[in-house]
C-alpha cells in the first residue's frame, strides 16, 4: 500500500493544460498607496510544497520546496528556491539543480528539502523517491551561496540500509556541536547522529515519534526541544486532512511529550494548526524568526476555492502565520490558517 506521503509527488503540468500569469512571483500585489505593513495568505502561488527556510548571510530569506512543474513552459523545477526580504513578498530566483546535474544515485523525484547553514556552507538535504518506492533515501548537496548552484554529494541514508521504511522528509539540526538528522513518514520518526561533515550516519537510529507523523521539524526554546510533525492526508484536494501538532522534550533524543504528558510514540501531539473555513490541509512546516525575534510558521495549504491544478494534482501554495506562545506551548491563533490581512513580519533592525 502506498503511504500517504508518497502521494506528494505531483504529476507534470504543461502549458497546454495550465496557464499561469503569476507562477514565479507573489500574487499579492499592492499599489504604492496600500498598506505595506500588511500581507494576506497565500504568499506564493500556484505551488510551493514542503517548504524549508533560512535567513542567509546576505540578510535575505530563502525558501526551498518540493520538485514541481509550474506550467510556465520551463519544465520541472528541481527544488525551486524563493527569495524574500520581508517574508511576505517572494520571488523565484533559482533551482537547486538543473536537469543535467540533478541527483541520479537512484531514480526518483526531489521532495521535501531541508536547508541549513553548517561548516560555513549551505547544506541542502533532500528526499529522493519514486512513486510507491520501497527503498527511498535522503541525500545532501552543498553550496557557498543560498541560490546555488548546489553540488550533490549523494546518499546519506537509504531505507534498506538504515532499517526505516519510507525514509524521506529530512531535518538537520546541530545540538551541542553534534550534527543530527531526523526523518520519517508514517512509519515512525527517527533521528541519528551524523559524521562531522554531515554526510553519513554515525551510530544507531533512535525513535522519537510514532507512525502518525511525517515531516519532522525541531526548534529549541529555553530548556525544551519542540518537535513539530504533520499528520493526516496531504494531497486529497479539499478533502485533505493534513495538520500540524507539537510535543516537547528536555533532550533532543526525547521522550517528546504532548501537553498532557503523553509520549508522541503513542500520542498525536498537541494541536498547532488545522483546517479553517477557506484553507484546509495545512502542514509540512518550517519556522523562522523575524528581526524582532517573533516566530513565524511557513507551510503549504489548500485553498478550497482552488483545490487542484488542471491536471488533477492538489494545489498547495505557500502560507505564513505568526506563532503564538502560551504557557510554553506554540500554536497559530485560532489553530487555523490566517485568511484576512495581517501585520507583516518585523524587518526593522533590532
Amino acid at each position: 500500500m502506498v503511504s500517504l506521503r508518497l502521494r506528494k509527488l505531483l504529476l507534470p503540468i504543461t502549458t497546454a493544460t495550465l496557464i499561469l500569469t503569476s507562477a514565479c512571483s507573489n500574487t499579492n500585489t499592492e499599489s504604492p498607496d496600500e498598506n505595506k505593513a500588511q500581507f494576506q495568505n497565500p504568499v506564493f502561488e500556484p505551488v510551493f510544497a514542503d517548504p524549508s527556510i533560512i535567513k542567509a548571510k546576505d540578510g535575505s530569506f530563502y525558501a526551498y520546496g518540493t520538485e514541481d512543474d509550474w506550467g510556465d513552459g520551463k519544465g520541472s523545477k528541481y527544488i525551486p528556491i524563493l527569495k524574500s526580504t520581508n517574508l511576505k513578498d517572494w520571488k523565484h530566483v533559482a533551482d537547486a539543480f538543473s536537469d543535467k546535474d540533478r541527483p541520479t544515485w537512484k531514480q526518483g523525484g526531489l521532495w521535501a528539502p531541508d536547508i541549513q547553514y553548517y561548516n560555513d556552507t549551505y547544506y541542502l538535504y533532500y528526499s529522493l523517491s519514486t512513486w510507491g518506492d520501497y527503498d527511498p533515501g535522503i541525500g545532501v548537496a552543498t553550496s557557498d551561496s543560498p541560490e546555488g548552484p548546489f553540488q550533490d554529494h549523494g546518499q546519506v541514508i537509504r531505507s534498506s540500509e538504515i532499517g526505516v521504511e519510507n525514509s524521506i522528509d529530512p531535518f538537520f539540526m546541530v545540538d551541542n556541536g553534534v550534527p543530527y538528522l531526523f526523518w520519517g513518514s508514517f512509519h515512525g520518526i527517527y533521528g541519528v547522529e551524523l559524521t562531522a561533515d554531515g554526510k553519513k550516519p554515525k551510530g544507531e537510529p533512535f525513535h522519537v515519534a510514532g507512525n502518525a507523523y511525517e515531516a519532522p521539524y525541531i526548534i529549541k526554546r529555553n530548556n525544551y526541544y519542540y518537535f513539530f510533525g504533520s499528520l493526516g492526508s496531504c494531497c486529497e484536494g479539499e478533502d485533505s486532512t493534513y495538520r500540524v501538532t507539537v510535543a516537547r522534550s528536555e533532550s533532543i533524543k526525547g521522550p517528546f511529550l504532548d501537553k498532557k504528558g503523553v509520549d508522541i510514540l503513542a500520542s498525536e501531539g498537541t494541536p498547532v494548526l488545522s483546517k479553517g473555513k477557506r484553507f484546509v490541509g495545512p502542514g509540512h512546516n518550517a519556522i523562522i524568526s523575524d528581526n524582532k525575534g517573533k516566530d513565524w510558521i511557513l507551510y503549504h495549504a489548500i485553498d478550497k476555492k482552488k483545490p487542484k491544478l488542471d491536471n488533477g494534482a492538489t494545489r498547495r501554495p505557500l502560507m505564513i502565520d505568526p506563532l503564538v506562545w502560551e504557557d510554553g506551548w506554540p500554536m497559530v491563533e485560532g489553530l487555523v490558517p490566517g485568511e484576512e490581512k495581517q501585520t507583516r513580519p518585523n524587518m526593522d533592525k533590532k
